[in-house]
């Protein structure tokens, strides 16, 4: 994911592997991740775009949220949206999303090596900071 200031500068990249998790604990997840490195960076007004519409839909409130896990990590979204002035959601068509794509696939690799150099999995997403 990248996090851009105003002028569409890049801030800061994350690409992370979470290990094993459904692909939308994965959205969740990668959004906690930029709100919390948009906060760090002291911004006021953030645009959180996603290929997900699922969790762009849940944000927004006009879709529920029935599943525990996914319960848990969107009020973590919301707590950290509180520390913003202003937070819109955006929903980006996948192939214009490529780059974050591109990020989200480095970190999957990047798990996987460590798995495998460690002989360690997981069972599931990390626990929320």
């Amino acid at each position: 994911m990248h996090v851009t200031d105003e002028r569409g500068r890049v801030r800061a990249e994350i690409a992370r592997g979470i290990g094993i998790a459904t692909n939308n604990i994965a959205e969740y997840t990668a959004a906690i991740a930029g709100l919390t490195c948009a906060a760090e960076l002291g911004a006021t007004d953030v645009l959180l775009r996603s290929d997900s519409k699922l969790l762009i839909e849940q944000l927004e409130g006009r879709f529920k949220v029935r599943n525990p896990n996914l319960r848990r990590l969107h009020l973590q979204v919301r707590r950290l949206a509180e520390r913003f002035r202003h937070v819109g959601y955006e929903h980006v068509p996948r192939e214009l999303n490529r780059e974050a794509d591109r990020l989200a696939n480095a970190g999957v690799d990047e798990w996987l090596a460590a798995a495998r150099a460690t002989g360690s999995g997981s069972s599931g997403p990390p626990e929320p900071a």
